[in-house]
């Protein structure tokens, strides 16, 4: 029998990319079973337009919550799929992500989670940042807990778990505003090995208006913080994440400094 899937997308005014998202999903092939659940925190900006358009293929609901790590407990709470993948509502899946996830477990039925590569793309679709795609590439290659404490390297998007991973280890932590995923990562991996897989199953968007580009400084600082939580035992993969989080650091500033550059030039308007 085929698994089925539930997706999970938290969304508040993602009107501009949550339809390639929902497209993205609709567009798996292997003809698995696949609900896709969008949790929306009372969007004011023509998304539930969107998610009326596509009401016959999602399920949505749309009301306040206490913020992105509530929206996507709710959805796992809902999630009734075998394996269950969260997507952000302006990230996308890579054609044939859930095949391959789908073969993967598959091939190892004990496993619990599986991650695989996860590609950079900005708000038209072109991937970017492809020297921090390889550095992330080349730490998923030599994947062990230890190097987890002290890189966080896993992108989320990539992420699939078993469903009954939930009644082990609960949901995601809602006292973290950063860094929860991170916080849940290290959390399965304390217990299961993960599978790999050495393919690209999703597309982070990195974009202005994104909550990780707009505040990635915070987002470093609470992964340190986490980790340190989890290196109780292990004090020297801790300081080794503090060595790499100042390189990270310095080179995410260089990347920013550099993306302003690019930048084409406007000449301020002038009065007649």
């Amino acid at each position: 029998m085929k698994p089925t899937f539930s997706i999970v997308t938290p969304s508040f005014n993602q009107a501009g990319f949550i339809g390639r998202t929902i497209e993205s999903v609709l567009g798996q092939t292997g003809g698995f079973p696949v609900e896709h659940w969008i949790i929306d925190g009372g969007s004011t900006d023509g998304t539930l337009e969107v998610l009326r358009r596509y009401a016959d293929r999602v399920k949505w609901v749309s009301e306040p919550d206490r913020g992105q790590v509530d929206a996507i407990n709710k959805g796992f709470r809902r999630a009734t799929g075998d394996i269950v993948g969260w997507l952000n509502s302006d990230d996308v899946y890579e054609p044939g992500a859930l095949e391959k996830v789908a073969e993967a477990f598959a091939r190892a039925p004990e496993a619990k989670w599986c991650f695989g590569l996860c590609r950079v793309i900005d708000e038209h679709d072109r991937e970017v940042r492809r020297g921090v795609t390889a550095y992330k590439n080349s730490w998923i290659r030599r994947y062990s807990p230890k190097r987890l404490l002290v890189c966080d390297f896993i992108s989320q998007p990539a992420v699939f778990i078993k469903r009954d991973l939930f009644d082990d280890l609960g949901f995601l932590d809602e006292t973290l505003e950063w860094a929860f995923d991170y916080e849940y990562w290290l959390r399965i991996a304390q217990r299961h090995e993960p599978v790999i897989i050495n393919d690209y199953l999703a597309a982070f968007r990195w974009h202005p208006s994104s909550k990780t580009s707009n505040l990635f400084y915070k987002a470093e600082r609470a992964a340190l913080g986490v980790a340190k939580r989890y290196a109780r035992d292990h004090r020297l993969h801790y300081w080794l994440h503090v060595w790499f989080y100042l390189r990270i650091i310095v080179a995410y500033t260089l990347l920013g400094f550099f993306d302003r550059l690019k930048k084409p030039h406007t000449p301020p308007e002038t009065k007649p």
